[in-house]
């Protein structure tokens, strides 16, 4: 009796498993990042479950570190006409896979070095699209009233009017510069984001908790900001995934009329350049095919991804498809 009264006693009340002390409780900011975490960790396993998905993942990812490592991979040099490695419209050899254009030029080196300029274009136009969308959006979905009425009809006259018309009045208004073909798509092909934005905000407003949100003294900047701006998040980022391919297209027929800065290198000039040369009556067809296809190419893998990211964030569609 002694002996375990004594070894109870060295014991301690700490080591008992009964009164072991609990862990003291996560912050708040803690525990929003791991339910952050496993949001994201939920989504990339629901993604990797498309295979559409990951075929375009896998394909913009490999024109990506192309288009940066252009000066590694095609040179700096391979831009200049004066430095021109071949002569002019050769066909495709084991020197230069693609052929030349009508300057001596090395088609696929060409070619890397415009993924570049495409891809800053659309993620740009896209940005600037997409953002002046949301805002729109979310304030007419927000602000009734007059401010609504007529936020939304400039909208619909931009969505009556032909985005490449537009774009191109403006672009032969400005400056032909990279910056001149963003904006030209940018403040022209929001209108589609910010119809769907004004009615998921829409749909937002109408839950429970957006009226206690102002009951408890939630002004117009946090509820818009802390509450409709997250849950309208998931639907601008499929938003922007096909907005970027429209931009890509949009840039590319806007350098092949002629209407983008004639000093860079990118796919719709190569086409306008081909063009100009006679490509298509000549039937050089390694002057034609090329950009065309990774035009194409990179609207596809913009498209499957924006596609499979809609059906992940609304499981609804995805079984409709």
């Amino acid at each position: 009796m002694t002996t375990d009264t004594t070894s109870v006693a060295q014991e301690g009340p700490g080591t008992s498993d009964e009164h072991t002390t609990p862990p003291a409780p996560s912050s708040p900011r803690a525990l929003a990042w791991t339910r952050r975490r496993r949001a994201l960790n939920r989504f990339c396993k629901q993604y990797a479950a498309h295979r559409s998905g990951v075929v375009g993942l896998v394909v913009l990812v490999l024109i990506a570190v192309l288009a940066l490592a252009a000066p590694l991979v095609a040179g700096e040099n391979a831009r200049s006409v004066t430095e021109a490695p071949g002569g002019p419209l050769e066909e495709p050899s084991g020197q230069f896979p693609l052929g030349t254009d009508q300057f001596g030029r090395n088609l696929l080196a060409l070619l890397v070095w415009g993924a570049r300029v495409s891809l800053s274009v659309g993620l740009l136009a896209a940005f600037l699209s997409v953002a002046i969308g949301t805002l729109v959006g979310v304030t007419a979905g927000h602000f009734r009233g007059w401010y609504s009425t007529v936020i939304m009809r400039v909208t619909d006259w931009f969505l009556v009017m032909p985005t490449l018309v537009l774009a191109i009045a403006l672009a032969t208004v400005l400056d032909r510069s990279l910056w001149t073909t963003v904006l030209a798509i940018g403040v022209t092909t929001w209108p589609t984001t910010a119809r769907l934005v004004r009615a998921q905000t829409l749909s937002v407003e109408s839950r429970p908790y957006i009226e206690r949100a102002r009951a408890l003294g939630g002004g117009h900047g946090h509820v818009m900001t802390r509450h409709v701006l997250p849950n309208v998040m998931p639907l601008v980022l499929s938003q922007t995934t096909l907005v970027i391919s429209n931009a890509i297209l949009t840039e590319a027929t806007l350098a092949f009329l002629g209407l983008g800065d004639p000093i860079i290198v990118s796919w719709g000039g190569l086409l306008q350049d081909a063009r100009e040369a006679g490509a298509v009556s000549a039937g050089d067809w390694w002057y034609l095919a090329p950009p065309g296809l990774a035009i194409a190419l990179v609207a596809l893998a913009f498209t499957l991804c924006g596609r499979t990211i809609e059906s992940v964030l609304n499981p609804r569609l995805g079984d409709r498809r």
